[in-house]
């Protein structure tokens, strides 16, 4: 017996020793892949974030203020949004190993700007959590991955395509109130590009933030970092708002958020399930509805900075962008207090 019970804590021994260095193994390799990820790959993340909210965060202050929510309710939203795409990036992407970037959904946030007029904040509240409902059943059912089965890959090349070329055009837009600005970026870009194109995106930045310091731009008063928390708000469900608000808003969602999300993936050459993409993303929005999260899909626009070339040489290595930028998401989000301001 007592022979038994030495060798009983040597194994426990062993056993012990081999989970410490199997931990330490596991964690050394997390730490050098951290530090090593390449500084382009880094500003990839957070290019993605960052164009992201100054897109279209504005619109969605807009379409809180017309549901009648608060300056405390409204930071709220944006913290609640910012761990919810945080979390639903991190998960996808380490999961599938693959750039999944989510995203709210802009021309979704632009429909409630108009459609929650005449709804109160609990109405508005309930209208998210039959949206993101419908969200998950569609992903549930397999419906919206039959469809995205049948489009062709030069059909979602396309819409990627349309997609970014407005965005582009508008960068030309601002010449004419930003000429030195936006004039000096483009001109170091394409310098940058010809000699090493990884870098161009780093060079154009770093000249605008140094124009933007020598113009006085900057504005740095009354910037207090202070965490938020999101705000429970208690849903109410009407049917006619359901079919008057709610469903548009899932239209819009699944065809102008998803569905170019999607394209731009396989335009990329990556492949993923759809249905649990959109029932994951689908089931983070509904459990973050009551405090304030209307939507969340796959990105398009920004999740092209993620897979593009520039972000990685190695399109197997191109997930650590879409890391970076979830880590990004959920930062924004934890001073969603100074991402909203009046």
């Amino acid at each position: 017996m007592r022979l038994l019970r030495q060798n009983g804590s040597l194994s426990l021994v062993r056993y012990n020793g081999q989970m410490l260095r199997c931990l330490y193994a596991i964690t050394h390799e997390v730490t050098m892949r951290l530090f090593s990820i390449p500084p382009p790959t880094l500003l990839a993340g957070f290019l993605a974030v960052l164009i992201g909210y100054a897109s279209s965060a504005a619109i969605i202050w807009q379409a809180a203020i017309v549901a009648g929510a608060t300056t405390a309710q409204i930071s709220g939203w944006m913290t609640a949004l910012g761990l919810a795409m945080g979390v639903s990036t991190l998960t996808l992407t380490l999961w599938y190993r693959v750039p999944v970037l989510t995203a709210w959904s802009t021309p979704g946030a632009a429909l409630l700007v108009t459609g929650l007029q005449g709804l109160t904040l609990n109405e508005a509240i309930g209208v998210f959590i039959v949206t993101n409902a419908l969200i998950v059943l569609c992903g549930i059912t397999g419906l919206f991955a039959r469809l995205m089965r049948i489009i062709p890959h030069s059909l979602a090349a396309a819409m990627l395509a349309g997609i970014l070329l407005r965005f582009g055009l508008q960068a030309f837009a601002s010449l004419d109130g930003q000429f030195t600005l936006c004039g000096s970026m483009l001109l170091v870009w394409l310098a940058t590009k010809a000699v090493a194109p990884r870098y161009a995106v780093i060079a154009a930045m770093i000249i605008g933030i140094v124009i933007v310091i020598a113009q006085g731009d900057v504005v740095t008063t009354d910037v207090v970092f202070k965490p938020v928390l999101p705000t429970y708000i208690t849903p109410d469900f009407s049917f006619a708002h359901s079919l008057s608000v709610a469903l548009p808003l899932f239209l819009v969602t699944m065809a102008s958020q998803n569905a170019p999300g999607i394209a731009a993936m396989k335009a990329a050459g990556y492949s993923a399930p759809v249905s649990p993409l959109i029932v994951f993303t689908g089931l983070l929005a509904l459990v973050f509805s009551p405090f304030g999260v209307y939507s969340v899909g796959i990105a398009a626009i920004t999740a092209a900075i993620c897979q593009s070339p520039e972000a990685h040489p190695d399109k197997d290595q191109r997930w650590l962008a879409a890391a970076v930028a979830g880590i990004f998401y959920l930062l924004a989000g934890l001073f969603g207090s100074e991402v909203y301001w009046q």
